[in-house]
């Protein structure tokens, strides 16, 4: 089980430059994209650029994705800076955002794989080129402290961006082939099915447990990722808007009363009461045995998201777990809590 506190080549030359347009530092509002913008799809043989935009990685890690991603048929990428050790970042806020502007400019980047989580992304939201991005989209992939990056710039740019295992994760069988399901071999329409569970202790792991909130069909486009960052992102230029969205939501090591209070947030805001329907992830590490002076992980759910009479279902293959799907931020998809599945509705890529 990946835990948050624990889990969590050369450098382009000096003439690609880290454009910071003054409008990204704060001051201005984020405005919300006119279109959509899909990213090339993949393809066997193409160079992925990896990153580490919060958290340091080992060396370790590093060679293991590498591997991971050859054997899947691609090639890989990295700035020196991917290394470096700035606290328990990898890198200085400044070279971190200027890792993930010069994998966008760089042409001969066609993807961008997150190596891992960590805190630390969102520091750099505002010295990310929007603009740059726009002209120069990309598949940029990642979950966990990712899900800043991932929404902020698809919130900013209108870039379909996408919650799926990091460098770290990317190691099993049903991970891979829903990686590329949606992003090597993607169809009109497609099913996202749960991974079967046939570990007897996650049967018996009442984070695993999978169960109807609210019964119901809805469509909506798909944002979210990690309750924690979803949170930290309230009160800036990058929170979500969750009107008519399906939005799925993970979190890992967090206590039943801190879920309570992330999501009695979020039900206080402005927009997450107008979801469209609501997916949770398996919340590992967050569920506490019964006692007279607390509530499980599941009756904090039921309490705060039944009363909204939204589409909503727990226990989705997502999260800071093995087995870990893919799926598109900003994409129209079908949810249905009696098949416990989302379907895609539009492809991801062009």
């Amino acid at each position: 089980m990946i835990k948050r506190r624990t889990f969590i080549g050369s450098a382009l030359s000096a003439s690609v430059a880290l454009a910071i347009p003054q409008s990204t530092f704060g001051v201005t509002k984020t405005s919300e994209y006119n279109s959509l913008i899909l990213p090339k799809q993949l393809k066997k043989g193409d160079t992925i650029g990896l990153i580490a935009p919060g958290y340091a990685i080992t060396s370790e890690i590093l060679v293991n994705t590498k591997q991971t991603l050859k054997r899947m048929g691609f090639n890989t990428y990295n700035t020196n800076r991917i290394l470096g050790n700035h606290g328990y970042f990898s890198n200085t806020d400044k070279e971190r955002a200027q890792d993930v502007n010069e994998m966008f400019s760089n042409p001969n980047i066609d993807g961008i794989l997150c190596a891992r989580g960590g805190y630390g992304c969102t520091r750099i939201l505002h010295l990310i080129n929007y603009d740059l991005i726009k002209t120069n989209p990309k598949v940029l992939i990642g979950f966990s402290d990712i899900t800043a990056l991932l929404n902020g710039i698809h919130k900013k740019t209108g870039l379909v961006c996408f919650h799926g295992p990091v460098g770290s994760t990317i190691n099993d069988s049903y991970s891979i082939e829903k990686f590329e399901n949606v992003l090597v071999k993607p169809k009109d329409r497609f099913l996202i099915k749960n991974k079967v569970l046939t570990d007897k202790k996650l049967k018996n792991n009442s984070e695993y447990e999978r169960y109807i909130i609210n019964k119901g069909t809805t469509t909506g486009r798909l944002l979210g990722g990690s309750l924690t960052l979803i949170n930290a992102l309230i009160g800036t230029p990058h929170e979500i808007d969750f009107t008519n969205a399906i939005v799925c939501i993970e979190d890992i090591e967090e206590a039943p009363y801190r879920i309570d209070r992330m999501l009695t947030q979020l039900i206080h805001g402005e927009t997450f009461k107008n979801a469209a329907g609501i997916v949770f992830g398996v919340f590992a590490g967050c569920d506490k045995p019964k006692t007279s002076k607390s509530f499980t992980l599941k009756e904090v759910i039921m309490d705060r998201i039944k009363p909204l009479e939204i589409p909503a279902v727990y226990g989705m293959s997502f999260g800071h777990i093995q087995n870990n799907f893919t799926f598109p931020i900003g994409i129209q998809a079908k949810l249905n809590t009696a098949k416990m599945s989302i379907e895609l509705l539009e492809r991801a890529v062009k």
